[in-house]
């Protein structure tokens, strides 16, 4: 685990759930709690990815994978949050299933980035809202919010990767 935590990356998830609680007011304990889980929660998937991918490399460091195969690696990664895990597992699916289509819809891809992305940043928009927030609709809205900038932070990232083929 500490190998995990000192090969961290930009923080951006739980960011969101600091300046999500924030405009509701001031960060508690359970903000701090929201933050933390939605980092480890976001470590883990890139960990079950390097799994997936049989990626040797994350951040120009050996994968976890990589140095204790993946056994060790599976075992790492195991309300709003699960919901989060299960749409990013749904997404993934998709994606592998229509990978071979060089001809994906537009409403598919959306759906793919929706569900990989987005929805853990929804998640973390929403889970800091929750600690601060006692308005379900401005939950709703910080929560739609970071959908919208999960799927815009993809679509941007998909480009950067299409340029550089």
């Amino acid at each position: 685990m500490q190998y995990i935590v000192k090969r961290k990356g930009k923080q951006l998830r739980p960011m969101f759930v600091l300046l999500s609680a924030k405009l509701g007011g001031e960060i508690n304990e359970t903000t701090y709690r929201a933050a933390s889980l939605v980092e480890l929660l976001h470590t883990a998937t890139l960990v079950h990815d390097d799994v997936v991918d049989e990626s040797m490399e994350r951040r120009g460091f050996f994968s976890i994978n990589a140095l204790w195969k993946n056994k060790v690696a599976v075992l790492v990664g195991i309300t709003d949050i699960i919901r989060s895990v299960k749409m990013m597992s749904e997404g993934e699916l998709l994606q592998i299933e229509k990978a071979r289509n060089l001809n994906l819809k537009e409403e598919v891809y959306y759906e793919i980035i929706k569900g990989k992305t987005a929805s853990l940043v929804a998640s973390a928009c929403a889970a800091g809202a929750c600690s601060t927030f006692h308005d379900n609709d401005k939950i709703e809205q910080l929560r739609k919010f970071g959908e919208m900038v999960g799927m815009a932070f993809q679509i941007k990232d998909d480009l950067f990767d299409y340029g550089n083929c």
